[in-house]
């Protein structure tokens, strides 16, 4: 960020840092970062799968994946699913790291509704009840906790620059 001894705007200083964090990813781009991954139209509803996504949100690969495996709930197989992919995606992204050197976790993980299938089920006196069957869309971001750390240090390094000048 450029040295200015002028107060600035409290929006243009905001900018400034905006532009700087993007520019620091930039050089950072090929680097050990984070990978992501997309499960679409999952055949079970929102509300059941983020009790299964709040269980693992934060944890490193390796506990979430003992976690999964042995959770008895539908939402948890597709999980795993993702996590394996979000793994490979990474693996794929930083060949010359090994993954267990590495120290994944995963950083985000959230659930989007899909889309909802109507159904008509009999009822009594010649009715029709609706039926929702409910989907969901679930993405998830695994990164690595060692470059993690440095770019938050790297970011708040720049802040505390901003601030003195």
């Amino acid at each position: 960020m450029e040295e200015t001894n002028t107060k600035v705007k409290k929006s243009v200083r905001i900018k400034l840092q905006k532009e700087d964090a993007q520019r620091i990813k930039e050089e950072n781009q090929g680097q050990q970062g984070q990978a992501f991954a997309r499960l679409r139209n999952v055949p079970t509803p929102p509300r059941k799968m983020r009790l299964v996504a709040n269980m693992i949100r934060g944890l490193r690969v390796l506990e979430a994946m003992n976690i999964l495996r042995f959770e008895a709930k539908v939402g948890a197989t597709y999980m795993d699913k993702l996590l394996r992919s979000a793994i490979a995606n990474w693996q794929e992204k930083n060949q010359d790291i090994d993954v267990e050197d590495a120290d994944l976790y995963i950083r985000e993980v959230y659930v989007d509704a899909g889309r909802t299938l109507k159904r008509l089920r009999p009822a009594p006196q010649g009715r029709g009840h609706r039926i929702r069957k409910r989907s969901n869309h679930i993405s998830m971001v695994v990164d690595s906790l060692k470059q993690a750390e440095s770019f938050e240090e790297t970011i708040n390094e720049s802040e505390e620059e901003n601030q003195d000048s």
